[in-house]
Parts: C-alpha cells; sequence; structure tokens
C-alpha cells in the first residue's frame, strides 16, 4: 500500500494527576518531537505532519510511555485529516 500523508491535532489530557497537568503535557509534547513529525504546539494541543502511520505509532507510544511513567488515565482527542488531491501539509493551512 502507497503511504499516506495526514495532518493531526492531537490533544493529550492526563487525569487524576492533580490541578497542573503541565509535566505531563510538556512530556506528551517532547514524545511527539523525538517521533521525527513536524510539529506545532498551541495553547491546547499539539498539529503534526507525517505519514498516517507514524502520527498512530507516535500517539500509542505517548500513551505507553506515560503509562509507564505513572499516569493512570490519559483522555486523548486526535483530529485527522488526509486527503487524495494533494499532499497535506501544516504551511498549508496557515492563515493571512
Amino acid at each position: 500500500m502507497e503511504s499516506m500523508r495526514a495532518l493531526a491535532e492531537i490533544q493529550v489530557i492526563p487525569i487524576g494527576v492533580g490541578v497542573s497537568v503541565r509535566p505531563q503535557v510538556k512530556r506528551a509534547h517532547q514524545l511527539l518531537v523525538e517521533s521525527g513529525l513536524t510539529v506545532e504546539a498551541h495553547a491546547y494541543g499539539t498539529n503534526v505532519e507525517g505519514e498516517l502511520a507514524d502520527i498512530l505509532a507516535a500517539i500509542q507510544r505517548v500513551h505507553e510511555t506515560l503509562h509507564a511513567e505513572g499516569v493512570v488515565r490519559l483522555a486523548t482527542t486526535v483530529k485527522l485529516g488526509t486527503r487524495t488531491d494533494k499532499v497535506p501539509s501544516l504551511a498549508g493551512k496557515k492563515l493571512g
């Protein structure tokens, strides 16, 4: 099967770790950066660009790693976009 490029917005929410979730969110972002995907953080999540399989594998790695590091519950929201008429890119989605 041919590779499939995708864009995704990923929001990882640790549950039950206290009022501040900053350390766990920073760790999730670090893992996404380490995945080799194109990554752009924003106030309520992270935008990523790359191969669909790599994006899905990176999300799995975030869950596996944070659980292994003691986070009992994670809720992750993913918006995923693919297209066949052109190669999607984060740069192409910029306004202005």
